[in-house]
């Protein structure tokens, strides 16, 4: 006589595979958990999660969502609000993420990954709670308690992320995330640095991936140490093999800038016509990476009218969804392209604006009339923002031509993100630089006024004259609030994070001539194209 599995048992083997990494058992087990409890939420849940490992999110979407309409469990909402992420539905993410966390989660990984998706959501503050849960729950995940070190850092609670990133390098000396966060996590000094601990790290360290961020580590502790050459030359190894790794050619850049400017200059009168949408609530900060992009965000939401939403992909996204019927055949996955720009301007101007909004919404508390959004790279969507705003005002960075090069090279962005790939190269990023300043230029062309050009110089020279500058044109009444920027006390997620809680300083004027000779080629070729160096 055969003996009926019991619920219990299908989910422990559910689970159980799932461990391993047998999917088909895994999601074999499930599909027999809901057929004999279709009332039970654990078969639909781990069907789902058998459906986002073998990569089918949109398929366990639904699933995952059906597990919590049966229970609502905190795991089940944590996982949901995971997947959400995933596919950019960020409001639903944050409510699933939220309702997880008033659930009461009973284990680590849960709370880990509540604070994950609210980190990734820009809720920095947010994800404290959970993330120290987690690393309360399971004090040797190092995993764990890298990210509640991130969000202390981002939050500035410096000791306490330096004592976590301490705690991860004890553990594991090779920790290459852990190097570099505290490399960057307050400036270093020939009292107090990691030079000999990182260098030691970088003889043994088996991960590639770790050694590109210990060497970026050195060559930032190297720079504040005034040790320029040995900086330079671990920073130029480390670009090296990234440009290697990702294969970058600056012919794809080229090829966006190219879209960008044949259809807002070479055929305007083929864009999509129709007023935008009339909102004065956003104010979009915009720029090259590292020319204090963030500096202005604080400045700005330093006013009692302005909040702060973050680095919002809300424009790229928008745009990308609604050119998305227009493209000829399968879209590639990247966000922006040369097909998606010559099919964005088919776009309505009004349902672009519509849907900017509904996307940056899920950033915003409601509390202030106005918000800063500022990804630097929306300069590549100038064109996109004054049509479908054209109340939204405009603020654009501008530094010194080297300073902004030198910058770049030297900083490690999000390693796999396209928007970054030029960086790795100082002849690349000088390439990018003169696109950029032509692509501004021809905005100015099109809108004369509209993008207030900002000199990071003159901002640190005349601080008050360039801040009453600023607020007007963002049509902000003065504040003088706005002057004590480093007393804000909002997250920051850059690189700029120990920079901007301090006050106004000229540190970061003029740091490429301790690089001329290396920048020589570039400065040369800057000047070929009519850039003042």
């Amino acid at each position: 006589m055969l003996t009926a599995v019991s619920p219990a048992m299908l989910e422990r083997q559910a689970r159980a595979a799932l461990a391993q990494g047998d999917l088909s058992q895994a999601a074999a087990a499930a599909q027999q958990l809901v057929a004999a409890d279709p009332l039970r939420a654990e078969g639909y849940f781990l069907l789902g999660l058998a459906a986002a490992e073998a990569g089918h999110v949109a398929k366990a979407i639904p699933l995952i969502e059906a597990a919590a309409a049966r229970g609502g469990q905190a795991e089940h909402l944590a996982q949901l609000a995971r997947l959400l992420v995933l596919v950019r539905r960020e409001g639903e993410a944050g409510a699933a993420a939220r309702g997880a966390m008033a659930a009461g989660p009973g284990d680590p990984l849960t709370f880990d990954t509540i604070g994950c998706v609210l980190a990734r959501l820009g809720d920095h503050a947010g994800s404290l709670a959970p993330f120290s849960a987690a690393v309360d729950g399971e004090p040797e995940n190092l995993d764990y308690r890298y990210n509640l070190a991130a969000a202390c850092g981002f939050t500035g609670k410096v000791e306490a992320a330096r004592d976590h990133y301490e705690a991860i390098l004890a553990r594991d000396p090779g920790h290459g995330r852990a190097h570099y966060a505290l490399a960057i996590l307050s400036r270093q000094s020939v009292q107090s640095h990691h030079v000999p601990r990182l260098e030691a790290a970088l003889a043994s360290v088996p991960r590639p991936e770790d050694a590109l961020r210990i060497r970026y580590a050195l060559s930032r502790e190297l720079e504040d140490l005034g040790e320029s050459a040995a900086s330079l030359a671990h920073l130029s190894a480390a670009n090296a093999a990234q440009k290697r790794a990702l294969r970058y050619d600056f012919a794809q850049d080229a090829a966006i800038f190219d879209a960008i400017e044949a259809q807002f200059g070479g055929k305007p009168a083929e864009l999509a016509r129709g007023a935008g949408d009339g909102s004065e609530a956003p104010i979009f900060v915009v720029g090259m990476p590292r020319t204090g992009t963030t500096l202005v965000d604080r400045i700005l939401s330093s006013h009692p009218a302005v909040e702060a939403a973050g680095e919002l992909q809300a424009m790229p996204l928008a745009v990308k969804q609604l050119a998305l019927p227009h493209l000829p055949g399968a879209p590639s996955r990247q966000v922006i392209d040369p097909e998606t720009v010559a099919a964005s301007g088919r776009i309505e101007p009004a349902a672009l604006g519509a849907a900017y909004l509904a996307r940056a919404k899920v950033h915003r508390t409601g509390e202030k009339p106005r918000f800063t959004d500022k990804l630097p790279a929306n300069f590549l969507y100038i064109g996109h923002i004054l049509r479908a705003l054209p109340e939204a005002r405009v603020v654009c960075l501008r530094r010194h031509p080297l300073d902004t090069v030198w910058s770049n090279f030297k900083n490690l962005f999000a390693s796999q993100s396209a928007y970054y790939a030029y960086s790795y190269d100082l002849m690349d990023t000088a390439r990018y630089y003169a696109r950029f300043d032509r692509l501004l230029a021809l905005w100015e062309e099109i809108w004369p006024g509209r993008v207030l050009q900002l000199s990071y110089e003159a901002l640190v020279t005349d601080q008050e004259g360039e801040t009453r500058r600023l607020l007007e044109h963002c049509g902000l009444d003065w504040d003088a609030a706005c002057l004590s920027f480093h007393e804000n006390r909002s997250a920051v997620a850059t690189p700029s994070a120990a920079q901007v809680r301090r006050p106004m300083n000229r540190d970061g004027m003029g740091k490429w001539r301790a690089y001329e000779a290396a920048l020589a080629p570039a400065r040369d070729w800057l000047r070929t194209q009519g850039i003042e160096v």
